[in-house]
């Protein structure tokens, strides 16, 4: 090849640009095929962006959302359909790209002109001829190549160019020239809910932002355990503090889609916040839901994509209840009832407490038995302590010690349970050491120390005895009975043991029985328990029914073994009368006690049977309790206690006669004040009568006096003249009463004491006479007085109450002073008499509690003398017999002091005094209209001087405001 070579950089640069050209080209190939592509589709596509066009329009106006969900899902697969299809069957017209039509592209897209990638592709001519000449054939190859060279050196940025995407050429309609302004209006028009508004309309089920709200209503319902009013909530936002288990109701109306609650828990519960939470359909629209409530959380509303209502819920956990056992736990030396203290609080309230007791060293064979013990509450308070005190000494256990727990059930069904007290459980006295030894073997057996048949065997040899087996052969026979059944192998060894242990307390109960009085009184005795036990079940049976145990059934039965109780007791009561005859004890007034008794014990019944009528258990048992520690005392009751218990009673009736000889004492005292006192009225009236008609008369004369000039006579005194009392800081002496220091002829040295009836020696006879008859009585009353304090002190032993001396001398003060004619005097001492006579009283009434003659008794608390509140002690107690004849006589007292009660406790008549509240306020009606206008004008001039008193104008401000 002629000519020269080209430059080394030249030659490395073209290589350069040779060796990435392939790159190039193909990168720039696949990009314009792309792009013929998109045109070829581009007439098949545009009728389907047409229609998409037009259904984003309605979407944003809302029409497809207005159909129902089928049909709207429906139009969406409709229109989805005939896209497919119009697609399928135009895109077969769509043909590939060729080559050459890709490279064509990118020459025009890239402005290359010549064709140079078809240059690039193709050959030289004859390059597949044999060559002739090889030097030829280099030449012609090296040409080519420096042609490729230039031809690729011409060829810079390779382009495919965007598709072009005519519409006009494609729509002789012109409907794209509509649809893109429409398409604009709908997304201005739609504004921020545009974006909803499409996603509803390509999703069937959802509503856009401008659909109306549902009608919602929802509110929280407090557990059973926790009783109230329920809480509602507001149909957007709300909070709201709920206990655990309250039940969240939601009703939603207008909702064509079902409601869903998307709930988030707030608090560090582990398990779900919520129970089921599935709303159920109550009609074509409406939706209802109770979702239990179990923890904190956040509950949203949603429906149809939308979030209607957003509730933050704070849950109080139904923690279990607190309880603890009180002070002094156990029974003391001598007690047979066992004290349970305790201290239970739960928020919600408590529907029952239970004691659970396990023996402290444990039982020897066998599961380990728990004895429960129920304690009564009074339906179900949030906070309770109190003192049970049962009656446990007929377990075997009784005695021993034993370990035991609180157990607390609140009402939401929640268990609390206290810590572990040790303490001993009470037992009876028993004094017959058969019967001591009959104890001694149940008690071993039933803790497991000892052997069944080893049990048996001692009580065998019990039966050896003399007395008493040898001579009741009931006992005997009972005796023999309970030894057979421990050692019976065909019996259950537990249901052996139980039984035995139950038949060997009724057996030690009837040896010590018959060891105090006889057979007799042990039948008795047993009735009394047995029909003690039929009533307690009774009680039990009614509290466990709850409501039901209120039926006139179950009401007919308690008044029935009440009945029979009662009649039980009576006969023991008889028994031991009869054993008094036999052993020659003297009881007085016998038929007066036993009456006595019966009235008592049927208050105590009723009291029983209204609690359990009621509802409250509690006070039912508890006075079941007293009455058994009543039936206690009874069982080891003698002869001479029951003279005893006469005597006292004998004692508290005298008791009684003497206070009500007082409050007789008392109500005369102070009749005589009375009388006093209307002698000192009469007078006062009489004063007031005479100054009013005093005073009438010098109105009838205006030019006399101070009356002639009303501007100078002070403000009070023409209230006075108006008969107005003026208020406090305008009161001052009328203007016609002498002033301090002036001697007026009404007052001299020798003139009666102000408010005296008459100055002594003045004629007044019936007054006279009725100060001799006062006097008289005076003297009665004050011999009475004496009388009485020797009695007291005979009684009790102790000296008369020191009220009874002051009284007396008040008494001696009151009768001189009748005898001077001075009302006054006499007043003021039977007013201190009265005083120092009640006080005696009360010092009576102190020294008659704190008297062993008319302290408690020590057997039957709940017999009194009749006062009618008897069983008042505490349970396990002897009562306090002596409270019930106070109380009694207390009552007696007070309805004395209600025949005086217009009298305060210095015995003067309410209302007594200056300033007291009466009706004779005189008002004088002699005085002519002319002279009240005249002070009335007169008053309004001075109303509106304003340089007077500030208090005085206030006054007449009111005063006048009325005319």
């Amino acid at each position: 090849m002629t000519g020269g070579t080209a430059p080394p950089q030249d030659v490395a640069d073209t290589g350069a640009a040779l060796s990435s050209f392939p790159v190039r080209l193909a990168a720039a190939r696949y990009r314009a095929r792309q792009v013929l592509w998109v045109e070829g589709a581009w007439p098949v596509l545009l009728p389907v962006l047409g229609g998409l066009a037009a259904y984003l329009i309605a979407g944003l106006l809302g029409l497809p959302q207005g159909l129902p969900d089928l049909a709207h899902a429906a139009l969406l697969l409709a229109l989805a359909g005939g896209a497919a299809a119009w697609i399928v069957w135009r895109g077969r017209r769509v043909t590939a790209p060729t080559p050459a039509g890709v490279d064509r592209r990118i020459e025009r897209a890239s402005g290359l002109a010549h064709r140079p990638l078809q240059t690039l592709a193709d050959h030289p001519a004859g390059a597949d001829a044999a060559p002739h000449d090889a030097a030829a054939r280099v030449e012609r190859v090296a040409l080519w190549d420096a042609h490729l060279r230039r031809t690729g050196r011409a060829i810079g940025r390779l382009r495919a160019g965007w598709p072009r995407l005519s519409l006009a050429a494609h729509d002789p309609w012109r409907v794209g020239y509509v649809l893109l302004p429409g398409l604009l209006a709908a997304l201005l028009w739609a504004g921020g809910d545009a974006p909803g508004r499409l996603e509803a309309a390509f999703w069937p089920g959802l509503d856009d932002p401008g659909a109306p709200r549902p009608h919602i209503q929802a509110w929280i319902t407090p557990p059973s355990y926790a009783p109230g009013a329920p809480v509602f909530l507001d149909d957007r936002t709300g909070r709201a503090t709920v206990p655990q288990g309250a039940v969240l109701s939601i009703s939603v109306t207008d909702l064509r889609g079902r409601p869903s609650l998307r709930v988030v828990a707030t608090g560090s519960a582990s398990g779900p916040a919520v129970g089921p939470d599935r709303f159920r359909a109550l009609g074509a629209e409406s939706w209802s839901a109770d979702v239990p409530l179990l923890a904190s959380a956040s509950l949203t509303l949603r429906g149809r994509g939308r979030s209607f209502s957003r509730w933050t819920v704070t849950v109080l956990p139904d923690a279990a209840p607190t309880v603890a056992w009180g002070a002094g736990a156990g029974a003391g030396r001598g007690e047979w009832r066992t004290r349970l203290p305790y201290a239970a609080r739960q928020a919600y309230g408590i529907t029952s407490l239970r004691a659970e007791l396990r023996l402290a060293g444990g039982e020897k064979g066998g599961a380990p038995r728990v004895l429960t013990v129920p304690i009564p509450i009074d339906g179900h308070p949030k906070d309770v302590t109190g003192i049970a005190m049962p009656d446990l000494s007929a377990d075997p256990w009784a005695g021993e010690e034993v370990v035991g727990r609180l157990v607390a059930t609140s009402a939401s069904g929640h268990e609390g349970v206290s810590p572990e007290a040790r303490f001993h459980l009470g037992a009876r006295l028993f004094r017959s050491p058969m019967a001591k030894a009959v104890l001694d073997v149940r008690r071993r057996v039933a803790t497991g120390r000892e052997r069944r048949t080893a049990a048996a065997s001692d009580l065998m040899a019990l039966g050896e005895t003399p007395d008493p087996f040898q001579n009741d052969a009931g006992l005997l026979l009972n005796l023999t009975s309970a030894a057979a059944l421990l050692e019976s192998p065909d019996v259950d060894p537990h249901a052996a043991v139980d039984q035995a242990v139950a038949r060997l307390w009724y057996l030690a109960l009837e040896i010590e029985d018959g060891r105090q009085g006889g057979s007799a009184a042990a039948r008795a005795a047993l009735d009394v328990r047995a029909a003690q036990d039929a009533v307690a079940a009774q009680l039990n049976r009614m509290r466990a029914l709850g409501a039901q145990g209120q039926s006139p059934e179950e009401q007919a039965e308690l008044q029935r073994r009440m009945e029979t109780l009662r009649q039980a007791i009576m006969r023991r009561m008889q028994a031991l009368a009869q054993q008094a005859v036999q052993s020659h004890t003297a009881i007085p007034d016998l038929q007066g006690l036993t009456r006595n008794g019966d009235q008592a014990l049927s208050r105590m019944m009723q009291q029983m049977q209204d609690a359990a009528r009621n509802g409250r258990s509690a006070e039912a048992m508890q006075a079941l309790q007293r009455m058994e520690d009543m039936l206690e005392h009874m069982r080891s009751a003698t002869p001479q206690d029951l003279a005893d218990m006469a005597r006292q009673m004998q004692a508290r009736q005298q008791a009684n006669e003497q206070r009500d000889a007082l409050q007789d004492l008392i109500r005369r005292q102070s009749g005589l004040l009375d009388h006093s006192q209307s002698r000192l009225d009469r007078v006062r009236h009489a004063q007031e009568r005479a100054e009013a008609a005093r005073r009438a008369t010098q109105d009838e004369m205006p030019g006399q006096g101070v009356d002639g000039d009303l501007a100078s006579m002070p403000t009070a005194e023409l209230l006075r003249r108006l008969g107005l009392r003026p208020p406090p800081d305008m009161q001052g002496p009328p203007a016609d009463e002498p002033q301090p220091g002036d001697a007026g002829p009404a007052q001299g040295p020798d003139a009666p004491p102000s408010g005296d009836a008459s100055a002594p020696g003045a004629p007044n006879p019936p007054n006279e006479e009725v100060r001799h008859a006062d006097r008289a009585v005076q003297h009665a009353l004050g011999r009475a007085l004496d009388e009485l304090g020797q009695e007291f002190k005979g009684l009790t032993g102790k000296d008369a109450p020191s009220g009874f001396a002051d009284a007396g001398g008040a008494m001696k003060d009151a009768r001189a002073a009748l005898a001077q004619g001075n009302d006054t005097a006499a007043a003021e001492a039977q007013r201190k008499a009265l005083a120092d006579l009640q006080k005696g009283d009360q010092q009576m009434r102190q020294a008659m509690k704190g008297s062993g003659k008319g302290g408690a008794t020590s057997f039957l608390p709940g017999f009194t003398s009749g006062s009618g509140e008897g069983g008042q002690g505490e349970p396990g107690g002897s009562g306090d017999s002596a409270q019930g004849s106070d109380q009694g006589s207390d009552q007696g007292g007070d309805q004395a002091d209600d025949q005086h009660g217009d009298r305060d406790p210095l015995g003067r008549r309410t209302g007594e005094g200056k300033d007291g509240l009466d009706s004779d306020t005189h008002v004088p009606d002699t005085m002519s209209r002319e002279r009240a206008r005249e002070i009335e004008q007169e008053l309004r001039r001075r109303d509106s001087d304003r340089t007077r008193p500030r208090e005085e104008l206030d006054y007449l401000d009111r005063l006048l405001k009325s005319f």
